[in-house]
């Protein structure tokens, strides 16, 4: 009895750009990733890392007819650090739209952002003939303007405070970045 393959598209989808241009958001989803080695400039080093994700609810689309209208979604990841280089510090000052001062840098709590209002700058960029959108900028959300109620409820995986449930509905390809990070090693050392 043979085991037939075949390629009938389904899980071949080409997923709906959101559209570019100023989207008011709100943050709902952060993920510690954990400690991820990657090259820059020729160099190896190790990062911590979390993804931020962001619902744009002016954005509905019925992704799943059982849910209804849900908003699309964006992240974006980033080292876990309040360098006054570093990319996350950055993003969180255009957010809050001032500068950090160095003893408010010294330790920050990102995930007090959960919940909080925005705008993104959202472009389209296309990388070996496929078209993605990204998160350009941030900023506060400007007082003429209104992001309605948070939609998604919010989500926080921390390697403190490790949830089972929260991993196992994350992407597939998130699973295997966490996966390989030393803290989700250390972390099935202690379960075993």
């Amino acid at each position: 009895m043979p085991i037939i393959a075949e390629n009938n598209g389904e899980g071949n989808f080409e997923r709906e750009l959101i559209p570019s241009g100023l989207q008011v958001a709100r943050c709902y989803s952060m993920i510690e990733i954990g400690t991820v080695s990657e090259t820059w400039e020729g160099q190896s080093k190790n990062s911590k890392k979390v993804r931020l994700t962001f619902e744009l609810p002016n954005e509905l689309r019925v992704f799943k007819p059982e849910k209804g209208e849900q908003p699309m979604s964006i992240s974006k990841t980033f080292t876990l650090s309040m360098h006054e280089k570093a990319g996350l510090r950055k993003f969180l000052e255009q957010w809050r739209g001032k500068a950090f001062s160095e003893d408010e840098a010294k330790r920050f709590d990102v995930s007090n952002l959960l919940g909080a209002p925005c705008t993104l700058t959202i472009v389209h960029t296309e990388k070996e003939g496929k078209t993605y959108s990204n998160i350009s900028s941030v900023a506060p959300v400007m007082k003429s303007m209104t992001c309605p109620d948070q939609i998604n409820p919010n989500k926080i995986l921390s390697y403190d405070a490790f949830d089972w449930d929260i991993y196992n509905s994350l992407p597939e390809f998130l699973q295997n970045q966490m996966a390989a990070t030393p803290e989700y090693g250390r972390l099935q050392a202690a379960m075993a």
